[in-house]
């Protein structure tokens, strides 16, 4: 029935064309839910019994809208059979750009997040343990103790702006997404946020923010360990709101950020990952078997990490095994990146079995043995591993993705461990509904609007009404405060922009590389622009395609 419904609208298009341009404004009739004045005789995938023109106004126009409503949310629900959820694979690997990896004959990876995933049970203790700090190095007061982590409030991607203690997110035009500002824990108004922006919603991050997401007024959280540092900064700005405190943006800010950089600097995390290696490593298996893989088929690997060289060595120790370098020709920590990258005057050194630093100059990277910090400019003239038969893996598009892709040539692989959540929610008959259901109902929005008596605007207000809600179910499935960190209602986020521009793959662990063969070619799909005339389904559904058939144009000529 679906199909049938489908293949009747799709030819109903295919026959009558666009309605776009000059024929939209003349009387001619047109597809069925295209708007006024109604379907034709001429158009075979019109049903029989076939609604007809469109009234002139008043209460019959209103019952006519609403006749094109129902229409079309019957046929939304005969274009979505219950197989049409779970076509989503969450194992699976997702191609920005066209990529063999029968091409690529060196693997690079980062450890934390990348070869080394951590469980969510990290955060709580490096929010608790920066924030004992605050009280009890930086004076804080004794009352944020009462605050515990909560893994449900912020998602990564997200923009601080310093100055306002605003937390948000941005989409790729760098405009905020109304409804996703925060102070403190407290959601700010749509309109104050529009009049801390000067009227509108745009913000100039060129302006505030650098290359890397810092500036000295907006920051953005890129990372995973950047999720608890959220969380802190928020319940602290609660915290001095709640009890009518005044404080410094600025110092709050730096303070927070310098307590949860203690956590890293002190070794604490260190620690607690090294006490309970089961509890805290995930996946090490797989990553093992990812290794094993590459090698056994001639592959060389090496390791760029900023992790300092005894706390990798237990991590891989219990993940591969006592002999891990071996698999490995290069093995590079405390690498500074995203510093390594750009930095030229950093030479390495290397490290012996107790982390004592040696003196002697390095003309050669041996495999077996450890160096630290470095340059990538000094190791591509060591190694010649160049150009696009390098594939690069890292969490941090910033940090580890960015300058290797746009400077160097190098392949990219992000890990995104919050992609396997995003794509079970979106697999959910849930979402494919209202997200179909909305896309139509914008598509029907857009058509009828040509209709502007009183009675009509009720009708597309309700509509409108309508949309605005199924879009707010739809981010909170994701995240209630913030949405998907891959989306805005319809616009990509600035993370999925980065993301895009920065990584030729993307996917959930390194162990998604296990369910494809190591010869194997990636092909994006072509994704289509919007002159392109995809078959959207809100298009689709009222039959009216964006760009016109060269008939249509022929007046321009």
């Amino acid at each position: 029935m679906a199909g049938v419904g489908l293949r009747a609208v799709a030819r109903c298009w295919l026959l009558c064309g666009s309605h776009g341009g000059r024929r939209a404004a003349s009387s001619s009739p047109s597809c069925p839910g295209c708007g006024p004045p109604g379907p034709g005789p001429h158009c075979p995938g019109a049903p029989r019994s076939a609604p007809s023109p469109a009234p002139a106004g008043g209460t019959e126009l209103s019952e006519h809208l609403w006749a094109r409503y129902q229409d079309m949310r019957r046929l939304v629900h005969d274009l979505l059979p219950p197989e049409v959820c779970s076509l989503l694979n969450p194992a699976a690997i997702y191609a920005n750009n066209e990529i063999s990896l029968r091409d690529v004959e060196v693997y690079g990876f980062d450890y934390d997040y990348t070869l080394a995933q951590y469980a969510d049970a990290l955060h709580p203790e490096i929010f608790n343990a920066a924030r004992d700090i605050l009280i009890e190095h930086y004076k804080y007061p004794e009352g944020i103790r009462k605050y515990d982590y909560n893994p449900s409030f912020a998602i990564r991607g997200l923009h601080y702006d310093i100055q306002k203690s605003l937390l948000m997110k941005i989409d790729a035009f760098h405009y905020v997404q109304l409804g996703t500002a925060y102070r403190g824990l407290q959601p700010v108004p749509d309109e104050e946020v529009i009049d801390l922006y000067g009227g509108t919603q745009h913000i100039p991050l060129y302006q505030m923010s650098g290359f890397y997401g810092k500036g000295p007024s907006i920051k953005q959280f890129m990372d995973i360990f950047s999720l608890p540092e959220m969380a802190l900064l928020s319940c602290v700005v609660d915290h001095f709101l709640g009890h009518g405190l005044e404080f410094d943006q600025t110092h709050l800010y730096k303070d927070v950020t310098d307590a949860i950089r203690d956590v890293h600097v002190k070794g604490l995390m260190y620690q607690w990952i090294e006490r309970d290696m089961e509890k805290y490593i995930l996946r090490g298996d797989e990553t093992f078997a990812v290794l094993s893989r590459l090698v056994a088929h001639g592959k060389q690997l090496f390791l760029i990490t900023n992790s300092p060289f005894s706390f990798v060595d237990k991590g891989m120790r219990h993940m591969v095994g006592p002999d891990w370098r071996q698999l490995f020709d290069v093995v590079i920590v405390q690498a500074d990146k995203p510093s390594f990258f750009t930095d030229r005057r950093k030479p390495f050194r290397k490290l012996d079995e107790t982390g004592s630093l040696h003196w002697d100059r390095i003309t050669r990277l041996e495999k077996g043995k450890i160096y630290r910090q470095g340059n990538l400019f000094d190791f591509l003239r060591l190694t010649e591993w160049r150009g696009p038969r390098v594939l690069y893996f890292g969490d941090h598009l910033y940090s580890d993705l960015a300058d290797l892709m746009l400077r160097h040539g190098w392949r990219t692989g992000a890990i995104i461990p919050e992609l396997e959540r995003e794509i079970r929610i979106i697999n959910t008959e849930q979402y494919m509904h209202s997200l179909t259901w909305q896309q139509a109902l914008t598509g029907l929005l857009e058509r009828m609007q040509t209709y502007q008596d009183a009675e009509s605007r009720q009708v597309l207000a309700a509509w409108m009404k309508e949309r605005q809600e199924l879009r707010c179910i739809t981010k909170a499935l994701f995240n209630a405060q913030f949405g998907s960190i891959f989306r805005t209602f319809h616009n990509p986020t600035y993370f999925s922009r980065r993301l895009v521009r920065f990584s030729d793959l993307y996917m959930a662990s390194l162990s998604c590389l296990l369910n494809y063969r190591v010869d194997f070619t990636f092909y994006p799909r072509r994704t289509p622009l919007q002159h392109e005339a995809p078959l959207w389904m809100d298009q689709l559904c009222t039959g009216c395609m964006k760009t016109p058939f060269l008939g249509d144009m022929a007046h321009i000529r």
